[in-house]
């Protein structure tokens, strides 16, 4: 080996001691353990062994805890007072990490993260971790702090800023990224737990949002973001509930709360997308299910039920009309 060779291979186990990340077990909100990420086309074999025996572990998702974390993740015990008055990240100049802006692979999925700031907008399901986390390295080389207003992203440049919008509520905070992940569960973006609180998704676990990268100095465009993030400039269209037709369902879970309901639909579609052809809101005495289906007969709808029961961490129940 050459001494070219040789410091090339130091670097690459340098990075690789650096880059503790997080998997999530898949499971309703997907908090788990932590992997090694890595470049693995510069060292495919350690990450291989890791990622095998780590996922082996994550095979049996843990039980789902209230508030919608796992394990002994969660909210700290004695977080600061007034949780609400945290300021938003406030945007500015940084230069972009140039370790976290090649290509990786983590759980058998390659990701190309951006290399430069420039416009970004996204939508899907945000999750947050918590103190399980809490003073871990993250992939900036900071200690994660799940009182500081931050995020995961799995490509966006690190460090960057960008606006979170709670599409259920309209509340919308700004974060800067400084994090690798969510890589399970289709989740778009994993919040601080402060962030989450902000935007009101502590208790359910996750929730839809909208991802809007900020460039510093671009104030015209930030206060275009920020209009459309409100309410009124962007009402968000509520689930239609229905009463159930006759057939046979998969019932996946029953609330007595509709933004509860409408909270884990959102969820359900985005996990099981391309795996369940219809899922819905349906009410009716007194409660709010989601339900999938409706199936011809009842042998269908058991098979739809194996299917997500291997898929989640749920046990769904099958009910006919």
């Amino acid at each position: 080996m050459t001494s070219e060779e040789r410091n090339s291979d130091t670097a690459g186990r340098n990075a690789a001691a650096k880059g503790l990340r997080r998997c999530r077990c898949l499971g309703l909100c997907g908090f788990g353990e932590r992997v090694l990420l890595a470049d693995v086309s510069s060292r495919p074999i350690v990450v291989a062994l890791l990622l095998s025996g780590l996922l082996a572990a994550c095979s049996t998702a843990p039980a789902r805890k209230p508030g919608g974390y796992y394990l002994d993740d969660g909210p700290g015990s004695n977080p600061p007072a007034n949780l609400n008055h945290v300021p938003d990240a406030v945007p500015k100049a940084e230069p972009i990490k140039a370790s976290t802006a090649r290509p990786y692979t983590a759980l058998g999925r390659t990701y190309t993260p951006m290399t430069q700031l420039g416009p970004y907008e996204a939508r899907g399901l945000a999750s947050w971790y918590g103190r399980r986390y809490h003073g871990q390295p993250t992939a900036s080389g900071e200690r994660y702090d799940m009182y500081a207003m931050t995020a995961a992203h799995a490509t966006l440049p690190i460090p960057s800023y960008a606006r979170v919008t709670n599409l259920r509520t309209g509340q919308s905070v700004i974060v800067r990224i400084n994090d690798r992940g969510p890589f399970r569960g289709g989740r778009l973006i994993d919040l601080s737990y402060v962030a989450a609180y902000k935007l009101g998704i502590v208790n359910s676990g996750s929730d839809i949002v909208e991802v809007q990268s900020i460039v510093p100095g671009q104030a015209v465009q930030i206060q275009r973001i920020a209009s459309r993030a409100t309410p009124e400039a962007q009402p968000v269209q509520e689930p239609p509930v229905t009463r159930e037709a006759a057939g046979s369902y998969v019932q996946l879970g029953s609330f007595g709360q509709r933004s509860n309901a409408e909270s884990f639909l959102v969820r359900m579609r985005t996990e099981l997308a391309g795996q369940v052809a219809s899922i819905g809101l349906h009410s009716g005495a007194g409660l709010y299910r989601v339900l999938a289906g409706p199936y011809p007969d009842r042998e269908q709808a058991l098979q739809a039920a194996a299917l997500i029961q291997r898929s989640l961490d749920l046990k769904p129940l099958v009910i006919t009309r």
